[in-house]
């Protein structure tokens, strides 16, 4: 058998490096828009990844080219894409545990697609696809920044759940009043009534449709809520 050495001694010093490197700094570059905003997976978890798909594709090369001819070859066939084909299902586990479920809410979606796409991004350095490695980046790096801002220009829907402890005396209608509004939506209401701490704990799951930032909408509820009348024993707005 022809080791990948013997046949290209030049592209492994040159090609070989180069191809990893490329696939190195184009992971870098859609893991610091990551890494600015906070994300575990950030600058080096995508270099990480970039060049590992950049490596696993220069050894799919490596191993057809192995087994394809020469004087010692054993005549096998060798499917080169067949190592490429196991990153994408490689980088499908990784992506799942960025994947955070907080309530209604779910996060670390924009993260695992970030690692699916420097996987890809990788791919193709290591294929020696430069041109479309680095479209693709610049593409990633364009929908990350500039589309992030468009998002907040339209209204969307989101999900909050404000729990109240109030006395058991409270007139839960009249808190429904309170917390209605426009563009709000009391999706599920749950309370529970302790005869002998005489509180009652009222769980309203809600659904906002708004723009932007929910930080206005939330602190007048809250407010409201605070001047109601009714002694506050306890309040919790989140997801």
């Amino acid at each position: 058998m022809i080791g990948y050495l013997d046949l290209f001694p030049e592209a492994v010093t040159s090609s070989f490096v180069i191809r990893l490197a490329v696939a190195c700094f184009l992971g870098a570059v859609i893991g610091f828009e990551r890494d600015i905003h906070g994300r575990a997976a950030g600058l080096r978890t995508n270099m990480l990844v970039s060049m590992g798909a950049a490596l696993f594709m220069l050894i799919s090369a490596a191993v057809a080219e192995s087994y394809s001819g020469g004087p010692e070859s054993t005549g096998l066939r060798v499917d080169p894409s067949r190592i490429a084909a196991q990153i994408v299902t490689g980088i499908g586990f990784l992506g799942a545990g960025a994947i955070i479920k907080e309530g209604f809410n779910i996060r670390g979606l924009t993260t695992a697609a970030c690692l699916w796409v420097s996987a890809g991004v990788g791919m193709a350095a290591g294929a020696g696809l430069f041109e479309m490695a680095i479209l693709v980046t610049l593409i990633g790096v364009f929908t990350l920044v500039v589309v992030n801002r468009f998002e907040k220009i339209y209204a969307k829907d989101s999900y909050r759940v404000l729990e109240i402890t109030v006395p058991n005396d409270a007139d839960i209608s009249r808190l429904i009043n309170v917390v209605k509004r426009r563009h709000l939506k009391i999706l599920f209401l749950d309370f529970d009534r302790n005869y002998q701490t005489n509180l009652m704990v009222i769980t309203f799951t809600i659904r906002l449709f708004h723009r932007g930032v929910t930080d206005k909408l939330s602190h007048a509820i809250v407010k409201d809520v605070e001047s109601c009348g009714y002694t506050m024993n306890k309040l919790k707005w989140g997801h």
